[in-house]
């Protein structure tokens, strides 16, 4: 087994809390060394992560997670990423105090993958996030859409009956010959369509445009999309260790 260098001796723990799910990795430096994904804050708590790490930095996008933040607090050296936090991107979002976490963690997780370019940053997950940072290394902003599973119960929730379709990521047919097929061909292919439509905006307005696609739904869309496209699964917990990083540095100076 390779042997793993630490960074300064030291394992960051990073964790992502999002609207679905807890996602958190064990990072030494910049190389991933972990990743875990848990179902409830009790089972991240009682994860033999908490006692290999030295420091742990958290990004949430929910309100829910203050008691596990309360508590990881009381057991390792703990940074809430938030708006506020320094990060080596200038932050021109009007509405700092709305800006999700997670997507300005994404964004600094391509910065440090591309500096100095435009980069458009896909988040595919509860909600579709369009993050766009320029070559000057302005974070800017983008867009947020409704994810694949939203808008297949967003279709159910607001219809007495249309039916809960489950993603079918084979499907590929632009004509629905029944209900369910016609479901899949809307939401599949429309949601494809408007990433490549947004894309193409983009590219029209910023040149040599690099585009990272990332979140759980990443896997379903990157292979039907026209554009050329990156994808990175954990942008976000890597932005969040970045940022860490980032901060240790800081201090030392």
């Amino acid at each position: 087994m390779a042997q793993i260098t630490y960074f300064y001796n030291l394992l960051n723990l990073v964790i992502d809390i999002g609207n679905t799910r807890i996602k958190s990795a064990l990072y030494s430096g910049s190389e991933l060394v972990e990743l875990k994904i848990y179902s409830s804050p009790t089972e991240l708590l009682n994860s033999p992560q908490i006692q290999k790490c030295s420091q742990i930095i958290i990004g949430s996008v929910v309100k829910e997670a203050d008691e596990l933040v309360k508590n990881l607090q009381n057991l390792k050296p703990t940074i809430i990423f938030t708006t506020q936090t320094p990060i080596p991107l200038q932050n021109n979002y009007k509405s700092l105090s709305t800006l999700g976490s997670d997507r300005l963690a994404a964004s600094i997780g391509a910065y440090y993958l591309y500096p100095n370019h435009n980069v458009l940053v896909i988040d595919a997950g509860t909600c579709i996030k369009y993050n766009f940072t320029d070559c000057d290394n302005n974070y800017l902003g983008g867009a947020i859409s409704p994810g694949l599973q939203m808008r297949f119960k967003a279709l159910n929730h607001f219809t007495s009956k249309l039916p809960v379709v489950e993603l079918n990521p084979q499907y590929s047919d632009l004509i629905g010959n029944n209900t369910q097929n016609s479901i899949l061909s809307g939401v599949f292919l429309g949601t494809i369509t408007e990433i490549d439509g947004i894309i193409e905006q983009y590219n029209q307005k910023y040149s040599n445009l690099i585009c990272i696609l990332t979140g759980g739904d990443a896997d379903y869309l990157a292979n039907r999309l026209k554009n050329s496209i990156f994808t990175h699964q954990n942008l976000t917990l890597k932005g969040l260790n970045d940022i860490l990083n980032y901060t240790i540095e800081s201090k030392k100076k």
